[in-house]
């Protein structure tokens, strides 16, 4: 199952203030004349002679803010192209209403395509229908301010791309799931659109705007930047149902203002010339151009940030077709533009430091890289070693360039900067009337921070090969109360959803490193812990043999659980009336059964229960949210309790119950013929481990009050450094085997479908010399696992959200 939302704020206090504010009171108009949409009006230019498309929730083709309605569709089965709900009209409104609350563009003639019901329903095959409708009917720009997670539906994200290559310019909301990371929606986050995040009128970022990185690419490689840029979404005045004007807020009010200025742009120029200059290329170029950066968000909040119509009129005036790129450079130094790349140096040893840059090509809709991109060293640059990913094919108008970055031993005891250019030659078929290939040399500029490699206790590896994560498959929510998220869909990244613990730990001096590969793919020698955070996938054998000689050779492990219950995945399973099937989740919030296997050599396991609470450690309040208890720990180790609720219980019979459970354990290993090379911390001793039943409390996007960032803190000052907090002091070591009376171990789910997500499972084999430079292509579906050809969609509609959901039918 797919499933799209996309949520906006209505009749928010934006806080605007000064002279943007002044003219939001003084001229109820709205956002067209706060961006100096005037000044091209005075001009002339009106959008005259622009079809632009809206796929909503329809129009009246006799409302009375509009001049040009050139055509109202209606794709569902009501047979009426009104609208009955207010969104579509608002949206429209804001491209080309002509009274009252003025729109950019008042002439430009307005395509409604009505593709949800009165009931807030619709069906992926009507936007299907609709997309295909749009491309003969020659449709210019094309706005959808709907969105969601899966970038898996097939059918959808390659219609989008037929859209693009048909040259119309698609323009979408980026979602309304700020301000937690990678929260991207879909197809916003294509490399083909133009994705739009919200800022209000004090040009600071919405909250609500969603943030990159995509996570098309995990767990092999890294995000691309999204969004494109910002766009003002916060208490925007356009038309309402029935003539007048209203205020709302979200990206999905962001969108069409970026829709209306491109609108509003491509008026300016002669209808002759118009289209065989604009493209999704050159209009993406242009808006970056002219976008203004904002000076306290980085990238993957901003993109190249607020859109500027001015500004970008005056690029349009300058523009002459090139290849270009997003970012425009990779100035990893700059802070805080370029987090997380600038946060954390990068060292001798380090896993490979991966930029995905996106290649918008002016040059034509196909296109190639012609020959190997070249690293041109200008200051050090003895000091690295780049490897490229990239397509064959350029299509359409973008692609991307994996710049992979490592460093070269001859580094490993010093300090500076390294400077360069990565140069690409790109060429593209002929333009009209010509008889040549198109082609253009750029450089993109790279500039980096190297340091002496860190002491091994500060190096910690973060298990990313492990997550499993929406889309396709159903991995259900950490949190069980958090009812209205039923997927975990956000990555499970330090970038991602675990921002928040990532910034926590690089001020508390860790450096963090991205495994994207088995176990087998490391040398565990230069790692202090090994965290693995709520994974659902499971072990391959050759993993868990490596695992255990890791830890004899030094190696300390932090191990974080999440909730797995049987009984409670089959209460939280459900029926979907598109897909007419039963929904069962693959996993608990974590996948318990395969930790156990990991750690069974240890005595150690986790249990089948889940657990709710609050608990105190010293000063520090954290919640333990949907968590887990630990059921097995060996002898002389330390066991953690606390009194917990048992939301188990609860969920499967109602029964309330609370008892005292081990949620923290840490045990330091026994010899075993270990060593550890170049460890100086403890050259003659095995590694640590340490267990903790929870993710949600280091989750950002989880909702919880009380974080327990300080808790996972000193978890790595006992795996690293063998310390024990005064906080861990207090409890002594079991002098005898624990097994709980009241935990069983959990089984594994019979019958489900995890094989279809899993790696591990399926028998598929991800060999080392992958990991480090490999890149999931965009354009390589077959990467991706699909649950059918048949797409259905789900709308729900409220006054305070808009929530699109596609799901796939099997």
């Amino acid at each position: 199952m797919s499933s799209k939302w996309f949520d906006f704020e209505a009749n928010a206090d934006s806080g605007a203030y000064s002279f943007q504010q002044r003219k939001l009171q003084d001229h109820p108009e709205g956002i067209a004349d706060i961006l100096g949409a005037s000044h091209l009006w005075e001009s002339g230019y009106t959008g005259a002679g622009v079809h632009v498309g809206i796929f909503d929730t329809g129009l009246s083709s006799h409302h009375p803010h509009f001049k040009k309605i050139a055509l109202t569709t209606d794709w569902t089965e009501e047979g009426s192209a009104e609208d009955s709900l207010g969104h579509g009209t608002f949206v429209a409104g804001i491209v080309g209403s002509s009274k009252e609350c003025l729109g950019f563009a008042p002439d430009a003639e307005i395509y409604s395509y009505r593709v949800f019901t009165s009931k807030k329903i619709s069906y992926t095959t009507w936007f299907l229908d609709a997309f295909n409708h749009a491309i003969h009917a020659g449709i210019n720009i094309l706005n959808l301010s709907i969105g969601g997670p899966d970038f898996n539906d097939q059918p959808f994200v390659e219609k989008v791309l037929e859209l693009s290559a048909n040259n119309i310019i698609v323009i979408s909301a980026i979602g309304n799931d700020g301000p937690l990371y990678g929260t991207l929606n879909n197809p916003a986050d294509q490399l083909d659109v133009i994705g739009v995040g919200g800022l209000d009128y004090k040009n600071q970022l919405s909250p609500f705007s969603s943030r990159g990185m995509t996570t098309w690419e995990l767990p092999f490689g890294y995000g691309r930047v999204k969004p494109d840029l910002l766009a003002y979404g916060q208490s925007v005045v356009s038309s309402s149902l029935n003539g007048g004007c209203k205020t709302l807020s979200g990206t999905s009010v962001s969108s069409p203002v970026v829709a209306g200025i491109v609108t509003l742009l491509a008026s300016t120029l002669p209808e002759p010339q118009r289209w065989n200059i604009l493209n999704p290329a050159s209009i993406k170029q242009i808006l970056m151009d002219g976008a203004q950066v904002l000076p306290n968000a980085n990238i993957f909040e901003q993109g190249h940030g607020r859109a500027d119509l001015l500004r970008s009129w005056d690029a349009l005036s300058r523009y002459k077709a090139h290849v270009s790129f997003s970012p425009k450079q990779l100035d990893l130094t700059q802070c805080p533009y370029m987090w997380p790349y600038c946060e954390q140096p990068i060292y001798y040893t380090a896993m490979p430091l991966t930029v995905n840059v996106t290649i918008i090509n002016g040059l034509g809709v196909t296109g190639q890289i012609v020959g190997e991109p070249e690293w041109i060293g200008r200051l050090n640059s003895e000091f690295v070693e780049l490897s490229f990913t990239y397509p064959e094919l350029l299509w359409p108008w973008t692609g991307y360039l994996s710049v992979s970055i490592r460093v070269t031993k001859a580094a490993r005891k010093w300090m500076g900067v390294v400077e360069g250019y990565v140069r690409v030659k790109i060429q593209s078929p002929p333009g009209v009337g010509e008889t040549t290939f198109r082609e253009q040399t750029r450089d993109i500029l790279l500039k980096l921070n190297v340091i002496p490699t860190p002491p091994r206790a500060k190096r910690i590896l973060w298990d990313q090969f492990h997550n499993l994560r929406y889309p396709s498959g159903y991995f259900p929510r950490d949190v069980l109360r958090a009812s209205s998220q039923p997927f975990d869909w956000n990555g499970d990244h330090p970038h991602t959803n675990f921002k928040d613990l990532y910034d926590y730990l690089r001020r508390s001096g860790f450096f963090i490193e991205i495994l994207g590969s088995p176990f087998t793919c490391f040398n565990s020698s230069h790692y202090g812990t090994l965290m693995i955070v709520d994974p659902e996938e499971e072990f391959y054998q050759d993993e868990i043999v490596k695992f255990q000689q890791d830890i004899e050779a030094g190696m300390s492990v932090l191990v974080i659980g999440d909730w797995y219950n049987v009984d409670v995945i089959e209460k939280i399973r459900f029926f979907d009336d598109n897909t007419r099937q039963w929904w069962t989740p693959l996993t608990g919030g974590s996948n318990i059964p395969a930790i156990n296997d990991l750690l069974s050599p240890y005595k150690m396991a986790f249990g089948d229960r889940v657990f709710h609470s609050s608990f105190r450690l010293g000063n520090n309040v954290a919640t333990f949210a949907s968590g887990n208890a630990i059921a097995t720990f060996p002898q002389g180790g330390i066991l953690i309790p606390f009194e917990m609720s048992d939301e188990s219980s609860d969920i499967v019979s109602g029964t309330k119950e609370a008892y005292k459970v081990p949620i923290i354990g840490l045990y330091q290993t026994s010899p075993n013929n270990a060593s550890s090379e170049d460890d100086a911390q403890a050259p003659n001793l095995p590694g640590r481990i340490a267990l903790f039943g929870d993710s949600s409390c280091l989750d950002s996007g989880s909702g919880q009050q009380n974080n327990c960032y300080w808790l996972v803190k000193d978890l790595l000052m006992f795996t690293s450094q063998s310390t024990l907090t005064k906080e861990f002091q207090q409890y002594p070591a079991s002098r005898a085997d624990y097994v709980s009376k009241r935990l069983a171990l959990p089984e594994r789910v019979q019958g489900n479908n995890l094989r279809k997500f899993s790696r591990v499972l399926s028998g598929e084999k991800v060999t080392c010399n992958e990991q480090a430079f490999l890149v999931a292509k965009q354009e390589d579906y077959s990467y991706w696992t699909w649950l059918s050809n048949s797409p259905d969609v789900r709308l729900h509609l409220s006054s305070f959200s808009f929530m699109l959901f596609l799901t796939l039918q099997g």
